[in-house]
């Protein structure tokens, strides 16, 4: 017998409860929408289990409680009750560690669904530290949802992230959980709920036999159409909760018979929840003045949705430089960041730019250091080896014009790279600033010294003085 299930996903919330400006492109043009907000969801997703009699799965790739100020000053716990309220049937992980795994495991405490990871190991027992799957019994099927978190979080993330744990990719595991849900728990279709990042799915779909639905996460596609990869039907939903993921599929003797997918744009047009939206009132309620304060403007659209450079980390750059007196500066190559159109910027602007709001650094840097750093991060990003990227977009440069080919191999990606318009000299040291473990690893510089002031208020100090969009950017990073 025919049996249909949806499944909704949510990938990469990063703490983005409430509408907001969100880039669209449609051809050649580019156009800002408000796109959005827990409450729309919440009305989506009780429309989809009215309509479907209660046959939805919903599920959560994880980068959900960290990401904007309301999230990281409750250290996730303002958004406990509203992803309850969405009434998920498990999550995995990433950026949650921001909070330490034992602040993660006692915010995990407080979700009524589980946390899934086959990857994630406690350093002394050996043990996994959360469910590595769920059985869920739902239209009339017997489901397996097994969870892989990120991996890269004790590889490239700040030590304190990781503290007494470990991470594996997950592929070598794998294959024994899918028997087990299918052999011992047997269930009629498998549902593997990973933040590997779109590109290490595919690989890892193509590898391991016997999945259904691979809902992935991590790389931010907004994906129209899935992909199917040795019969796993793959998709991803974007981020910062602008888009919904919605996969239904037939399953017949065991099998998926057929499948319809939709990328659904969380607008006006979804109506309102009003129980969740008190909710999110009721978190964002005492910031909101502290929020809405303007502190600027920019005459250009700032984001992250570009792989090499964004006037939204040229802009952190800049204020970063300002605050330390140096001409180069680095930080993270970041996905997250809802985009800021041209006109005013405000407080929740700038926690959105950096939630970590970290310290404004300052390190002494070898020129060959920097090529070295520059071409590790390189690898990282453009892996021919999809489980070797390890990250964002492009470390983020100030001050340096960097010639790149991404084509080449390991270590040889550097084309020709300049520091403040003249060729880099490998034996000089230069001073430079940074935010972030991520932004300037430790194994790199000397004489490392945390300022007295922290990235938002260095951005406000900028904005105070500079209208961005007013002069150009002084780094590249350009393709030849």
């Amino acid at each position: 017998m025919a049996r249909t299930l949806t499944i909704l996903q949510i990938n990469d919330l990063h703490g983005y409860i409430e509408p907001h400006a969100e880039i669209v492109r449609q051809g050649a043009e580019v156009e800002f929408r408000t796109l959005g907000g827990l409450s729309r969801i919440a009305a989506l997703y009780r429309r989809v289990r009215s309509e479907t009699g209660g046959a939805v799965l919903a599920l959560d790739n994880g980068d959900t409680f960290h990401g904007t100020y309301v999230a990281v000053q409750s250290k996730g716990r303002a958004l406990a009750p509203m992803m309850n309220a969405l009434a998920l049937d498990a999550m995995t992980v990433h950026w949650e560690f921001a909070y330490g795994p034992k602040g993660f495991k006692e915010l995990a405490a407080t979700l009524d669904y589980p946390v899934l990871a086959i990857n994630i190991f406690d350093k002394v027992t050996g043990e996994l530290v959360f469910a590595p799957y769920r059985i869920v019994e739902r239209a009339g099927l017997k489901i397996g949802v097994i969870g892989l978190a990120c991996p890269i979080v004790d590889k490239t993330m700040p030590p304190a992230f990781s503290e007494g744990i470990r991470f594996t990719l997950g592929r070598e595991e794998l294959p024994g959980w899918i028997d087990r849900v299918r052999q011992t728990e047997h269930v009629d279709l498998v549902v593997v709920l990973s933040h590997l990042g779109f590109p290490q799915d595919v690989k890892l779909a193509r590898e391991v036999n016997g999945i259904d639905v691979l809902v992935s996460g991590h790389t931010h596609n907004r994906m129209h159409e899935p992909v199917v990869e040795n019969g796993a039907i793959i998709f991803q939903s974007g981020c910062h909760g602008s888009f919904i993921g919605r996969l239904d599929v037939t399953v017949e003797d065991g099998k998926v018979s057929d499948y319809r997918h939709r990328l659904i744009p969380v607008d006006a047009e979804l109506g309102q929840d009003e129980e969740m939206q008190a909710l999110v009132e009721a978190a964002v309620r005492p910031h909101r003045a502290l929020l809405t304060e303007v502190v600027g403007r920019t005459r250009v659209p700032l984001h992250r949705y570009a792989m090499l450079r964004t006037a939204m980390d040229d802009l952190l750059l800049d204020a970063i430089a300002a605050a330390a007196g140096v001409e180069i500066a680095f930080s993270n190559g970041w996905r997250y960041g809802a985009p800021i159109p041209p006109g005013p910027i405000t407080v929740n602007d700038l926690w959105n730019i950096i939630p970590t709001n970290s310290p404004v650094s300052t390190v002494d840097l070898t020129g060959a250091e920097i090529a070295t750093m520059l071409e590790e991060n390189f690898e990282r990003t453009f892996a021919a080896d999809p489980y070797e990227q390890m990250g964002g977009y492009v470390k983020r440069c100030r001050g340096l014009n960097v010639y790149l080919k991404a084509e080449n191999p390991r270590g040889h990606r550097i084309d020709r790279l300049f520091a403040e318009g003249a060729p880099i000299e490998p034996e000089r040291l230069y001073r430079c600033a940074f935010v972030t473990t991520q932004g300037v690893p430790v194994k790199f510089g000397r004489n490392r010294t945390n300022l007295d002031m922290r990235a938002v208020d260095a951005l406000r100090a900028w904005l105070a003085d500079n209208v961005v969009g007013d002069d150009p950017p002084r780094r590249s990073v350009m393709a030849v």
